[in-house]
């Protein structure tokens, strides 16, 4: 047992559910290609890089996944960003975190300047410090989820074992796991039930409220 320093969180389908504004903005670029988006399918775009799902989902080459991508921006810059809302219970736990002297971070595949500009939008930017607000770059490089939370790890210091990482899908289970740090797979968010387990976290919850319990209420991750 190792006492609990710091919560790295994934931010889209850990935070806040961001589907809207990603759905509406993908099928928005879609269009340009003649395409009509299925919204099952762009649910799955919700988490890993863009590009990546652009290339597997609709079989575009890489020049076709960023003329997409410079597109879905087009929108998501001017509305999509905020079709979005914070899971209830969210803002509360930040707090609750903050106030229990725990340091935050956020560590995600959406571009840091839209990351803070979600938190921004909905106050919950004063929970984290803005170089602990981790995200890819514009230019489509840093959106490896390992990579992402390697930053925040050396930018937070101190003992791996006080880390743990927070987030809705495999790419956030697995990129812990290539950071040696343990993981908490919450259901609530864009990854089934089946992804998270085989993913095999270190704990896995199925709420807000029951993610509160297993940082908040014990003292020690583990215990």
């Amino acid at each position: 047992m190792h006492q609990l320093h710091c919560i790295i969180f994934d931010l889209d389908g850990t935070l806040t559910d961001p589907g809207e504004g990603i759905i509406n903005s993908l099928i928005y670029a879609l269009k340009h290609f003649g395409i009509k988006g299925d919204p099952q399918v762009l649910r799955k775009f919700i988490g890993p890089p863009l590009i990546d799902s652009f290339m597997k989902y609709y079989n575009f080459n890489e020049k076709q996944a960023k003329e997409a991508i410079r597109f879905y921006r087009r929108r998501f810059h001017d509305k999509g960003v905020f079709e979005n809302y914070v899971y209830p219970g969210i803002p509360e736990l930040l707090q609750t975190l903050t106030a229990q002297g725990k340091k935050l971070a956020i560590a995600t595949t959406k571009p840091t300047i839209y990351a803070v500009q979600v938190l921004e939008h909905f106050g919950i930017d004063s929970y984290f410090e803005q170089e602990l607000v981790v995200g890819s770059y514009l230019d489509g490089s840093r959106t490896n989820k390992a990579e992402l939370i390697s930053t925040v790890i050396k930018r937070l210091g101190g003992d791996n074992k006080s880390k743990v990482m927070v987030g809705d899908r495999k790419y956030d289970i697995l990129g812990a796991k290539a950071n040696d740090i343990d993981v908490i797979g919450v259901t609530y968010g864009y990854g089934e039930k089946k992804e998270i387990e085989l993913a095999e976290p270190t704990w896995i919850v199925d709420s807000v409220s029951s993610l509160k319990k297993l940082l908040v209420k014990k003292t020690k991750i583990g215990q």
